[in-house]
């Protein structure tokens, strides 16, 4: 903002603190108290034929302001939509006009009035009385959508959810959409629980947690990264199928489709594997999406998206190989994968074992080739920790990610339910760990101690609830979907 707005934003403060002085001075409280309307913008206007003549109440903030002599009209906006005022000094009286004129743009008032039709033919409110709620003390941006800096939309939320209704409609549809999604889950059965955000140990995904210290036990404890290794004690306790839709938080980087809190949706049946898992996501995702917006056809970024079952399968080395020529089903050492890769444009260190260059090969040259919804599988054991091992193939999991325009949006699989396969896993993470990946997993060793009492076999899945909130409301950053994104402070 330059210092010539800044200057203009002070002189238009200074005349409301002002106006706000001349209102005291009336004995007009500025903030006012409770204020019991009846009716809501757009129930007006959408059932006119029934209100017409009809006295209402209604609250809301002004918008636009314009006077022509001893009348007026004014915009008055609420949660649901936008009304006209009809104001006449006549009819209101002299004091109360002139409030009318004292009015600033983003003042929210009472309005006592009787709906009608303009000779223009506008849905109106024929103004009896106003009442103040709340002065306005700063100014609203008058073309918001001009601003230089599109961060201060998001430093500024409360501003920017005034003046763009389509930023509060996607925030509406956020709600809707974890909604249904809540009621998806219920309907087949699924228990919604809570499980700790500050936990001992940091598990559950491969991330960089947030580290915090708790007095009174003197001990560090760690924002989770992940609900997962507490909802399958759960399944392990005999509750069968668990859900959770709540924050992870990771110490990473900040980027369009990066938060370091972040919504996840993860659930949890007993007796299931992750191919009822990719039923359950497809079946879900398609049934919300046909809920929310009507259609399982939307537009991101200008493509068409069809979440309609059945989406594509296709195996991680599949994949590779189809969009690179390199076949790992060919390559089986270490050795054999590094020298494969060595001239490709990856970071691949010596000591990287095969199916670590596996993921790295995959996420530089498939992720962004995959565009409809798809589900890649089989991957190798050395990245999911936590993923059971493929019956006919013991170096890949019975494992699976979804990715949807370039993006990963679920990760599910068979859960490993073998304490002493779990254990030793852990303890190859803990190695990994000690060589310097903060990623790598910690022990658990009440995890395992839980295992050890039995978990029956189970699917599990997760599912980014930010990102799938993007691609249903056709939203470039997952800043546009996080009503208080994390960003770095400056001052206002």
């Amino acid at each position: 903002m330059s210092d010539q707005d800044l200057k203009e934003i002070n002189e238009l403060r200074k005349v409301r603190l002002e106006k706000l002085q001349e209102l005291r001075d009336l004995e007009i409280d500025p903030f006012g108290t409770r204020f019991d309307r009846d009716t809501m913008a757009q129930d007006i206007i959408d059932n006119f034929d029934r209100l017409v003549d009809t006295k209402v109440m209604v609250a809301g903030r002004i918008m636009s302001k314009r006077r022509h002599g001893k009348a007026g009209f004014a915009n008055l906006q609420d949660y649901s939509g936008i009304i006209q005022l009809y104001v006449r000094k006549d009819d209101i009286g002299d004091e109360n006009y002139e409030l009318f004129k004292k009015l600033d743009i983003g003042d929210i008032l009472g309005i006592e009035g009787q709906v009608f039709r303009t000779q223009k033919g506008e849905i109106s409110i024929h103004v009896a009385k106003l009442t103040y709620l709340s002065k306005s003390l700063n100014p609203l941006p008058e073309k918001w959508h001009g601003l230089k800096d599109v961060e201060l939309r998001y430093r500024q939320r409360y501003v920017d959810l005034i003046v763009n209704p389509e930023v509060k409609e996607t925030f509406i549809k956020r709600s809707q959409i974890i909604k249904e999604m809540r009621a998806y889950l219920d309907n087949k059965g699924f228990l919604e629980v809570e499980t700790p955000m500050m936990q001992p140990i940091a598990g559950g995904a491969a991330a960089r947690p947030f580290v915090t210290y708790h007095n009174a036990l003197d001990m560090d404890l760690f924002l989770r990264i992940a609900p997962e290794l507490y909802l399958k004690r759960l399944i392990v306790g005999g509750l069968e199928k668990v859900y959770e839709i709540n924050r992870n938080f990771r110490n990473e980087g900040i980027s369009t489709r990066h938060n370091p809190e972040f919504t996840m949706l993860e659930l949890y049946q007993a007796y299931a594997d992750y191919e009822v898992m990719m039923e359950l996501m497809e079946d879900l995702i398609s049934t919300v999406m046909l809920k929310v917006n009507g259609s399982t056809k939307g537009e991101f970024e200008g493509v068409e998206i069809d979440f309609a079952p059945p989406w594509r399968r296709i195996t991680m080395l599949d994949a590779i190989k189809e969009y690179t020529g390199l076949d790992f089903n060919e390559i089986n050492s270490d050795e054999e994968a590094y020298k494969a890769v060595k001239d490709m444009a990856i970071k691949v260190e010596e000591g990287y074992s095969r199916g670590e260059i596996i993921n790295e090969v995959f996420e530089a040259y498939v992720e962004d080739k995959l565009i409809q919804p798809t589900f890649v599988y089989g991957h190798p054991v050395e990245i999911s920790p936590l993923a059971k091992k493929n019956r006919d193939n013991p170096q890949y999991t019975d494992r699976f990610e979804v990715f949807i325009m370039q993006r990963e949006i679920a990760n599910a699989f068979s859960e490993l339910n073998d304490p002493l396969d779990q254990k030793e896993r852990f303890l190859k993470q803990v190695e990994k760990r000690a060589s310097g990946d903060a990623e790598a997993h910690m022990m658990d060793e009440d995890y395992i101690n839980a295992l050890s009492y039995g978990m029956p076999p189970a699917g599990g899945l997760g599912i980014g609830i930010d990102r799938i909130v993007m691609l249903m409301t056709n939203s470039p950053s997952i800043r546009d979907v996080i009503l208080f994104p994390t960003l770095r402070p400056r001052e206002l």
